[in-house]
């Protein structure tokens, strides 16, 4: 099911949720290193990444759920 409704969404939608994915990845590899090196603006920076991987992530949820609508006023 889940490689249907991946195949069936929108190139923006793959888009946007493989770039959210791609912000936390980065922002969790950095922040891992942040703690490890006790490097504290590594730190608030990789905060930010993750940040900006979260709102992505909702961006696509918004994406995906206009989708819909739109799927099923056809």
């Amino acid at each position: 099911m889940l490689d249907s409704f991946w195949e069936t969404a929108s190139p923006l939608y793959r888009k946007v949720v493989l770039s959210g994915m791609a912000f936390l990845g980065v922002g969790i590899v950095l922040s891992i290193i942040a703690n490890l090196g006790h490097i504290v603006w590594l730190l608030y920076a990789s905060m930010a990444i993750i940040g900006v991987g979260l709102v992505t992530h909702l961006v696509g949820l918004g994406i995906r759920a206009r989708d819909a609508r739109r799927r099923m006023q056809r």
